[in-house]
């Protein structure tokens, strides 16, 4: 009966104030300003929560995250809050393109800018800009156009609609990692046609708007379109692939050079808020193994998505990627282990069962998410998954060195470039495919509150699912640092 008095463990504070920061910040804009003091009294209850640390202040320490919460996004709404002046008008706007553009199959060019100013006036956020421009436009180029500014959506303050772009600047060292980038898809052309090296550039880079429209659409609708966005399955396979092949020389040197790959991949691929997510969570990921420790799950979830708030809030009030992105790692981290471990025992799965575990489990928490933006769902996603996705890896490694053989003027570089087109080729076939076939979608025009309870009985199943497995989660890694850590300190022994 005094179990409310016993110590509780920090790293458990430390969810329970993510948690209710985020919260916090994802209501915010249902109330009313909230007052600096709300903010001080919100950092007093997370202070003292974490010097006492007791079962007890649990419920304080979810308030205290809420309440900060709630004045960090209010202040962040304040700031917003200067765009509806220009609402309705037409005005000079100037920016630095943040990602790469998007082009829909109509011509229309897609950019999100940064670095805002209007009318030569600086301006906090980003901005969503809609133009009808054949002009080639890369990321970190500044542009400049003159249009009618709109309400914005999702995270965006603002939407301007140009009939065509003004001046557009490029600077060639303004954004280093998208020249490398280019720089080697360029070489990888040589070799492999389209549209197969524009898949394996996608593979390796998480470039997306290179594909053609037509084999984009494929992949959205056979459920492979995060095979090539940028995101933590391709950070995890190159940080994986880094950190086994230098283990056997040294911990230290497998940690170093893990830790800049992901930096160097963030840099070539930009910060997406699904790559701020992998980034954050492959570097902590990282201390962990090299230190030997590990984080549980229901701590890793709430916290990195704390940390992407507080750097960008407006992720939690519409950001389609933010949102699919930690929706998918809930369901590869908690969904999918439960999954194993009720239907097949504590026995490792093979490489099959766990793509299928997973691919199930993120299919299963993305689909509310999924459904509710755009009313349709993919049915052949598990198919195409199970078929591509295990030879993800293979195709990274042989784009690479295709690459590579160009670059060095490698006589052998044919002989590369042959099989790996054969398996890009493969990919986009399974991909167009079952994309064609007649049931490959279907609409799922349901209400919020349909949605809601779906999620609630999936929560209630995988307690249930919990409660007779007794599931130890701590040893879920997203990028497998836990299942290798005994047999990595082993070869090192050795």
């Amino acid at each position: 009966m005094w179990w409310w008095k016993q110590k509780i463990h920090s790293s458990w504070v430390v969810a329970i104030v993510s948690a209710g920061f985020v919260v916090g910040v994802a209501v915010s804009p249902l109330m009313p300003r909230v007052h600096w003091l709300v903010a001080c009294a919100g950092l007093a209850g997370v202070v003292v929560s974490f010097v006492i640390l007791r079962y007890y202040v649990v419920a304080p320490a979810a308030l205290a995250g809420v309440l900060f919460g709630a004045s960090y996004g209010s202040a962040h709404l304040v700031q917003r809050s200067v765009y509806e002046q220009f609402i309705g008008k037409n005005i000079q706007v100037r920016g630095r393109v943040r990602e790469d553009p998007a082009r829909s199959s109509s011509g229309a060019l897609s950019l999100q800018i940064d670095r805002v100013s209007i009318n030569h006036v600086a301006m906090p956020g980003a901005l969503f800009v809609s133009a009808r421009s054949v002009r080639e436009v890369k990321r970190g180029d500044i542009v400049e156009a003159k249009g009618d500014a709109r309400a914005g959506f999702a995270n965006f303050p603002l939407s301007v609609s140009v009939m065509a772009l003004g001046t557009v600047t490029r600077a060639p060292t303004a954004d280093i990692g998208r020249v490398a980038r280019d720089w080697f898809a360029d070489k990888v052309r040589v070799v492999i046609p389209e549209p197969q090296v524009s898949l394996g550039i996608g593979f390796l880079t998480g470039q997306k708007s290179a594909l053609p429209p037509e084999l984009a659409d494929a992949l959205k609708i056979a459920g492979l379109t995060h095979i090539v966005v940028a995101s933590g399955y391709n950070l995890t396979i190159l940080v994986q692939m880094a950190r086994k092949l230098l283990l056997r020389a040294s911990k230290f040197l497998a940690a170093v050079s893990s830790s800049v790959m992901v930096l160097a991949f963030m840099a070539v691929t930009g910060l997406s808020p699904s790559m701020t997510r992998a980034g954050l969570v492959s570097g902590m990921s990282l201390l962990a193994w090299y230190y030997g420790h590990g984080f549980h799950p229901f701590v890793l979830l709430p916290f990195a998505a704390a940390l992407t708030v507080a750097f960008q809030p407006s992720y939690v009030w519409g950001d389609l990627g933010w949102q699919l992105s930690f929706a998918a790692f809930a369901g590869v981290m908690i969904v999918a282990p439960l999954l194993h471990h009720y239907f097949f025992g504590e026995k490792e799965p093979g490489m099959i069962r766990q793509l299928l575990g997973e691919t199930i489990a993120a299919h299963l928490v993305t689909v509310p998410v999924i459904a509710l933006s755009f009313g349709v769902i993919s049915n052949v996603a598990i198919i195409a998954n199970v078929l591509v996705v295990p030879l993800v890896p293979l195709a990274m490694l042989l784009t690479f060195v295709c690459g590579v053989g160009v670059m060095l003027s490698m006589p052998f570089v044919q002989y590369i470039a042959l099989p790996t087109n054969w398996l890009l080729e493969y990919m986009v076939k399974v991909a167009e495919v079952v994309a064609d076939i007649p049931w490959a979608q279907s609409e799922l025009p349901l209400p919020p509150l349909v949605w809601a309870g779906y999620a609630l009985a999936l929560g209630a199943a995988c307690l249930w699912m919990w409660r007779q497995t007794h599931h130890r989660f701590r040893g879920v890694s997203v990028d497998e640092s836990e299942r290798f850590r005994e047999r990595d300190r082993q070869t090192c022994r050795r």
